[in-house]
């Protein structure tokens, strides 16, 4: 058991995050952020599976064929795509559905966050953007929702940090006076 580092390192991500997402102007929605890690469905197994260089998740799911403590999380906190799946009217059947942009937001300072703890000293603008394009393919995003947070992406990777936050930040203000916020 890695009880005590894995508190560490959950806590040190959800610091950045709430940083993160004050510099993206929802910073009262990033103090609820990931609380249900500290649950013990969560903590106990990422406790188990405490790697410091991924998710244990990925662990647990190696050895289960499926992570319990994922399937927790992705249930209870809306900034992960994973949670915005419903029927769709046309087909029938489980899809994708678009993230209203005060999540897709949370998310961004999220994988940018996550990407800075595991990659370490590999960590550049960058990271969380290949981190994305490397498993664009394998997963069921709604197709609005992936593109913004690939322009975000982008913008971080070519721009930098002050011109990604800065441009979320307009965004968030335009898109709190609509519905999709």
């Amino acid at each position: 058991m890695h009880a005590i580092q894995h508190f560490k390192t959950i806590t040190k991500h959800r610091h950045k995050v709430i940083a993160n997402c004050f510099r993206a102007g929802i910073g009262a929605q990033g103090l609820r952020h990931d609380l249900s890690k500290y649950s013990p469905t969560e903590f106990l197994p990422g406790c188990k599976y405490y790697l410091g260089t991924r998710s244990p998740n990925e662990a647990e799911r190696e050895e289960l064929g499926y992570s319990a403590a994922w399937l927790h999380h992705k249930g209870r906190n809306k900034h992960h795509f994973e949670y915005w799946v419903d029927v769709q009217l046309d087909t029938k059947r489980y899809g994708p559905v678009k993230m209203p942009y005060n999540y897709l937001i949370e998310m961004f300072c999220d994988r940018v966050a996550a990407s800075k703890i595991y990659g370490g000293e590999r960590y550049d603008d960058a990271y969380a953007l290949n981190y994305f394009l490397n498993g664009k393919g394998k997963r069921a995003m709604h197709p609005e929702t992936s593109a913004e947070l690939e322009r975000l992406l982008r913008l971080l990777a070519e721009k930098g940090e002050e011109a990604a936050f800065a441009e979320i930040k307009r965004c968030v203000k335009k898109y709190k006076k609509s519905r999709d916020y």
